[in-house]
């Protein structure tokens, strides 16, 4: 591919879409590859994570470092994944704060922020027909299923945190789908976001892993599926992140608890109910007011995405 020729300063912004990146991946909901896309980096994203293929291994492992780097365009993936961790180490410890302290004033954003995503994306389909709709119930009925059959806490095993950097670099290359929103499907999320404010090096090093492959194995089938069969892929996205709401849900009744390695007790099983019914439970509160606004606040922040990245799109097409 064609490398671009780059300053320090270009390099320096190139970090700061990335620092923008990776906040959007921390927060469920907002994409990662959407900031990516209203940047303007997101084709040349795909294109040099594509290159991460088997003749790059052969010119690294061949020593002609030089010629491996320039193929993968390595300069700007630096630039941008240094940004991504930057971000990432930085806000992973409000995160664990937030969902520790203020669970459903937090929850309540991620509920708003995935409703919005979720019609976001769905704005990409270009033509809705019985097989798309098909594919958006599919997609629906799928992450119900999971959220209804998985426990709320799912193992932390070393084969499982890989798993889940695996998946949840996929948000990377897809706009309208965020990893942490993958991660807090699959029950990783505050585990992550735990490991990585107190900076548990053998945790980050094998979701990592996880995310290395990942990144190489799905860069090419992401790009086939969409080029082959956008409209369906989209609408089982759309249908995934519909179905997801029942996890993030707010207000719930906790029916099993168990005891982590550290002796604290956590939730295993939940059930949803309504605010009301959980203001009834003794010394509860269900902060309904509060939490509306939250929801309201997040729901908004996805448009606010949209219309500055339409801004920036317009302002680059005047230009030329």
């Amino acid at each position: 591919m064609d490398v671009k020729k780059r300053g320090f300063f270009s390099y320096v912004v190139l970090t700061l879409k990335g620092i923008a990146m990776g906040a959007a991946d921390v927060i469920p909901g907002v994409s990662g590859g959407t900031i990516a896309f209203i940047s303007g980096i997101y084709e040349e994203l795909i294109n040099s994570i594509k290159q991460l293929d088997g003749t790059a291994v052969k010119l690294f492992f061949s020593f002609k470092w030089k010629e491996g780097w320039k193929k993968i365009n390595g300069k700007f993936l630096l630039a941008v994944f240094v940004g991504i961790g930057i971000s990432i180490f930085s806000l992973a410890k409000l995160m664990t704060y937030l969902l520790n302290n203020y669970p459903i004033f937090t929850w309540s954003f991620f509920f708003g922020l995935i409703i919005s995503s979720s019609l976001l994306v769905s704005k990409e389909v270009t033509r809705w027909k019985v097989s798309t709709i098909i594919s958006l119930l599919v997609g629906i009925t799928a992450a119900y299923l999971i959220t209804v059959l998985s426990p709320a806490s799912t193992p932390h095993t070393w084969w499982f945190i890989i798993i889940s950097g695996a998946v949840a670099i996929c948000a990377m290359i897809l706009p309208g789908i965020s990893g942490a929103f993958i991660l807090l499907l699959m029950g990783q999320y505050a585990f992550l976001m735990d490991a990585v404010g107190n900076f548990n090096i053998k945790i980050i090093l094998l979701f990592i892993f996880g995310a290395v492959i990942g990144l190489i194995s799905f860069s090419h089938l992401l790009s086939f599926l969409l080029k082959n069969f956008h409209n369906a892929v989209i609408a089982v996205l759309t249908g995934f992140m519909v179905g997801s709401l029942n996890k993030i849900w707010p207000w719930k009744k906790v029916l099993e608890t168990y005891v982590n390695r550290h002796g604290e007790v956590l939730p295993l099983v939940e059930k949803n109910i309504s605010p009301f019914a959980y203001a009834e439970v003794p010394g509860a509160d269900s902060y309904l007011w509060q939490a509306a606004f939250c929801c309201i606040a997040g729901f908004l922040l996805i448009f606010i995405i949209e219309k500055a990245g339409d801004k920036i799109k317009v302002g680059r097409t005047a230009e030329k």
